[in-house]
């Protein structure tokens, strides 16, 4: 069976607040960085799968997304799928 890479960004949505965001915009004011004025902190999964097809690996790595990965209340999330080398 074929391996495939997965890639998952999970983000907060953009009506929800991100105090780490916040939080690390105003440490970067304070180490001289100037002229940012949105930062927003995710989370970037990576794995592997075997497989059938690439539709039986898009399905498994949606329920994983979906199901454990983000919280779909507060979070959206985006994946990249490959064949791995």
């Amino acid at each position: 069976m074929p391996n495939y890479q997965a890639n998952v960004s999970v983000r907060l949505r953009p009506s929800v607040l991100d105090p780490a965001g916040e939080a690390t915009r105003a440490a970067a004011k304070r180490l001289g960085v100037d002229g940012i004025k949105k930062l927003r902190i995710g989370k970037s999964v990576s794995l592997e799968l075997v497989a059938p097809n690439e539709s039986e690996a898009r399905k498994r790595v949606e329920l994983l997304a979906d199901r454990l990965l983000a919280n779909p209340v507060i979070e959206d999330w985006t994946m990249e799928l490959k064949p791995a080398p």
